[in-house]
């Protein structure tokens, strides 16, 4: 599937003995970014190793939610639950970066020490480096090599890392994958509807998770604002009207639900246990033969979680200035 159901930053792990090239990748990396640096490979080899117990518990977490949706549980409320409690999820490393000559060890060398930590793996190598990353490749050890003399090693580097951090985690997929209807499978695997959908996440949220119960995309900015992106089936239409002539919507909105011009948050307001009014929004087509209708719906957070939790943006601030560990 070529959307990812599972979205989220994570941080940037840097190993070079060179203290002048990392100084120079804290300036020219997106400022978006969370880096750590490391000179020495035994530091940051014990950091990443310390990482697998976290990344269970937090594979262990999201399984919990869709365990308790299947027991009854409205999946939207637990998953705002588990953003504001787990702001450290942002920490875990998701691409490790790691230059090949270093005299006390080289790339490979502290690659091999690291087979337990699920991560996405990038080798810089000189031009004499650049077979053995070959085979590296080819053998699965690494997911990208770049060369360190290539001009434009800023921008390949950021590229590369960037699509690493966008790749989907096989484990989460795998996990909210199971709330998905065969028919939502499928409407997301379509091109043009992943390509939109894909298009849209990446402006308006930081964080999101795909949903079937009910259908769409809960999201988070980087200030920690949440939103639904509801999906519906144009033949799905008639019975959303149904359910919204039910709690009290009539005339002019009906006629505009039926026709696919606004949808109504009917499902939201279920899933969150809200008596308030039925809020219409307009509708837009997703997919190159409008195979889905999409709604977006501001997602009112009680106090008690309104202060609790926390984007991206916010976690980043709250976090040291980059500086070269070592």
């Amino acid at each position: 599937m070529s959307f990812p159901l599972f979205h989220r930053p994570g941080t940037v792990v840097f190993l070079d003995d060179d203290p002048d090239y990392l100084e120079m990748l804290a300036v020219v990396l997106p400022q978006d970014w969370h880096v750590k640096l490391f000179l020495r490979p035994a530091q940051c080899i014990n950091y990443l190793l310390q990482e697998p117990p976290f990344w269970e518990a937090d594979a262990w977490n999201q399984q919990q939610l869709v365990d308790q949706w299947r027991e009854g549980k409205p999946l939207i409320p637990q998953i705002l639950g588990y953003w504001a409690r787990y702001t450290e999820r942002y920490a875990m490393t998701r691409v490790f970066v790691v230059d090949y000559s270093m005299p006390a060890m080289n790339g490979l060398q502290a690659l091999a020490e690291l087979v337990e930590w699920p991560g996405s793996r990038v080798l810089l190598t000189g031009q004499a480096d650049e077979q053995i990353a070959v085979q590296a490749f080819n053998r699965g050890l690494i997911d990208q090599f770049i060369a360190k003399q290539a001009p434009d090693i800023s921008r390949r580097l950021v590229s590369a890392v960037s699509h690493l951090m966008s790749t989907p985690n096989a484990r989460h997929a795998q996990t909210w994958r199971a709330t998905l209807r065969p028919q939502h499978s499928t409407l997301l695997r379509l091109p043009s509807v992943a390509r939109e959908l894909a298009a849209f996440a990446s402006k308006q949220w930081s964080e999101y998770v795909v949903i079937g119960d009910p259908f769409g995309v809960l999201g988070m900015d980087a200030q920690g604002a949440v939103s639904w992106l509801q999906l519906e089936t144009p033949q799905g239409l008639n019975a959303l009207a149904e359910l919204a002539e039910v709690e009290g919507i009539a005339g002019a909105g009906l006629e505009q639900i039926r026709s696919g011009r606004q949808l109504a948050d009917i499902e939201l307001r279920q899933a969150l246990g809200r008596a308030q009014p039925v809020q219409l929004m307009p509708a837009f087509a997703m997919g190159q033969n409008g195979e889905l209708l999409a709604a977006l719906f501001p997602v009112p957070a009680d106090e008690h979680n309104r202060a609790r939790i926390q984007g991206y943006g916010e976690w980043l601030r709250r976090q040291e200035q980059r500086k070269v560990e070592g």
